[in-house]
């Protein structure tokens, strides 16, 4: 498919690379512009947005907070801090909410929610130093036992994807009273038939390329892959698929998961991700190839 390409022209660059996209609203134009330049793609919805008010561990914590019912707020990205903020504002005002949190400790993973805090005006009692694991929460809280003790007392933990039992588990053998509050703005499609078919031909080696256009779709990939008793073959599977990220939120994903992002957006849009992606693809490919992990 790819031998003797050399210097191919961008309509042509993809050289018939079988990609994948887990666009969902945007599919047919992701499949447009994937085939402009020369590819065979292969679009996989796996997501769909869902109102903010079925949240209902979310809006459930938004009310619990109001009335004093945690001591420490842990949260996790950015993200889910915004969407919970949003959550939050379908119960009572946005202020109220914010002033529920300044009278909490607050944990945050890292510069994402730390930003997405200050934009509400709610100090950080906790950040966690890079990378920003969950291991390195663990380890800080236990650094900072004296300041901000947890056992014995009644923790949030804002969720954006995956459950991380481990984390869990850490927090609970710690002695925290720990409560999930999973945050979600976008469930699996009604219809996951393509996703699964696309799961199926990423293990079966019919992929060359998967894009990446949101952190979501990550979650959702891996999710379903799990159902499928798939999970470690997709695993085994990227390590000859070529990555592309549409920034470095999606990124981030990724190397949570162990997929390293071959190439990165320059900027964070859907038409520089698949101009660029086309423009190093087959070399990308190639490398990929050689190096041993096929």
């Amino acid at each position: 498919m790819m031998a003797g390409m050399t210097d191919p022209g961008i309509e042509t660059a993809f050289a018939g690379l079988r990609v994948l996209s887990f666009e969902s609203r945007r599919a047919v134009e992701m499949a447009k512009l994937i085939a402009a330049y020369g590819g065979e793609a292969i679009v996989a919805p796996s997501m769909r947005e869902v109102p903010l008010a079925s949240n209902t561990e979310a809006v459930a914590f938004a009310r619990a907070l109001a009335a004093d019912g945690f001591d420490i707020v842990i949260f996790l990205t950015g993200v889910g801090a915004r969407t919970l903020a949003r959550v939050a504002e379908t119960v009572y005002p946005l202020d109220q909410y914010a002033a529920a949190l300044r009278r909490v400790a607050i944990i945050a993973r890292g510069p994402k929610p730390v930003a997405a805090l200050k934009e509400l005006g709610v100090p950080v009692a906790l950040a966690v130093p890079e990378p920003n694991t969950w291991r390195d929460l663990l380890r800080i809280l236990d650094e900072k036992v004296n300041v901000l003790p947890v056992r014995g007392r009644r923790l949030a933990l804002q969720e954006y994807g995956s459950t991380n039992s481990q984390l869990l588990s850490g927090l609970r053998d710690r002695g925290a009273q720990v409560t999930r509050v999973p945050v979600y703005q976008w469930a699996l499609p009604e219809d996951t038939k393509p996703l699964r078919e696309a799961i199926e031909k990423i293990v079966a080696h019919q992929i060359d390329m998967a894009l990446f256009t949101t952190s979501v779709q990550v979650v959702h990939l891996m999710k379903v892959a799990a159902e499928m008793n798939l999970e470690q073959a997709v695993r085994h599977a990227f390590a000859r698929i070529v990555v592309g990220s549409i920034g470095p939120v999606t990124s981030e994903q990724l190397h949570e998961e162990g997929f390293a992002p071959d190439l990165e957006a320059s900027h964070p849009k859907m038409g520089f991700l698949v101009n660029e992606a086309a423009r190093s693809g087959v070399p990308l490919c190639l490398q990929k190839r050689a190096s041993g992990s096929a």
